[in-house]
């Protein structure tokens, strides 16, 4: 079975790459989702496009969940006895808890496909915010998409991949817009790290030579989620999405809904500031909030959220 882990900050476009990865492949291919929030919804969106996935909702798979990764792992394959097991974990989850997990899970080989936002990058890293979790981002990835080009200038672009190059050296890495990867995917699985062998947590013994180790911390983020009762129109939930982006209810680093509006169904993102709204490609199974980031202000988000539903 091969296995990949696709990690990348928030909103850096994990989802949609999958997607895009997955449509119209013939192998038995399974997703592991791991949403952040309780209310997961990664999950509906891959069912949407017919692809099979699993999801574990409600923590972070490098920590708290890493137990139920392994038995979910484990579950997959003598359930589904998958071709390719593709694990997205959260936006707030560390590859080398992933990767020590997927170790105990008995999975022999893993690459790992690092989404970075352009746009946000080299900002986000300068400032330090993320520490040494970010790194351990892009330290463990095998091949890394430079996503939304289309949004930067050449500057910013190549700015984004010198540092990501003076982190991670022999990282693969491809230019992208919506995370469409135009080429095959390089076969740059590898054994996956052995902690008494490699003496370098979370990093590939072929590359620890190369690349100093970095301390696996968790970010630590707030976490809404909201199960929305009746039905709101398309652009009483925007103008809500519009007041999260200006940081009305705290500072929000992605919001994510799944709304069955008096229009249809809706999904609505918000990463940093930056508003999408899109048409779901069928009805929602039960309408829903997850607003992640630090500062929230919890009573008005689900006052707020009530007042905006109609029965």
């Amino acid at each position: 079975m091969k296995t990949t882990v696709v990690c990348g900050l928030l909103g850096a476009g994990k989802t949609t790459f999958i997607r895009n990865f997955v449509t119209g492949r013939t192998e038995k291919t399974v997703v592991l989702v791991n949403d952040f929030g309780k209310a997961g919804i990664d999950g509906e969106i891959f069912s949407a496009g017919g692809i099979e996935s699993v999801e574990l909702p409600s923590g972070c798979v490098c920590c708290t969940l890493k137990f139920d990764l392994i038995t979910t792992i484990q579950r997959i394959v003598k359930q589904f006895s998958p071709g390719h097991l593709l694990i997205e974990p959260s936006g707030v989850a560390s590859p080398s808890g992933v990767l020590e997990a997927l170790e105990s899970a008995g999975a022999g080989k893993a690459t790992v496909i690092g989404i970075v936002d352009v746009t946000e990058f080299a900002e986000l890293y300068g400032s330090g915010m993320y520490g040494s979790f970010f790194e351990d981002q892009v330290v463990n990835s095998d091949v890394i998409l430079v996503n939304k080009i289309d949004l930067a200038n050449e500057h910013v672009i190549a700015e984004t991949e010198r540092m990501i190059s003076s982190i991670n050296p022999r990282a693969i890495l491809f230019r992208t817009v919506n995370a469409q990867l135009d080429v095959p995917l390089p076969d740059t699985s590898r054994p996956l790290p052995s902690r008494e062998r490699d003496g370098v947590r979370g990093i590939k013994l072929e590359r620890a030579e190369n690349l100093r180790p970095v301390n696996r911390e968790h970010f630590h983020f707030e976490t809404v989620s909201i199960m929305i009762n009746g039905a709101s129109a398309v652009g009483v939930i925007t103008s809500f999405f519009d007041d999260l982006a200006t940081g009305m209810y705290g500072s929000v680093a992605r919001a994510k809904a799944l709304v069955n509006t008096t229009d249809g169904p809706y999904r609505f993102d918000c990463t940093y500031g930056i508003v999408d709204v899109v048409r779901f490609e069928k009805e929602i199974t039960e309408s829903r909030l997850v607003v992640i980031g630090e500062g929230l202000d919890k009573e008005s988000l689900s006052q707020t959220m009530a007042s905006c539903s109609t029965t």
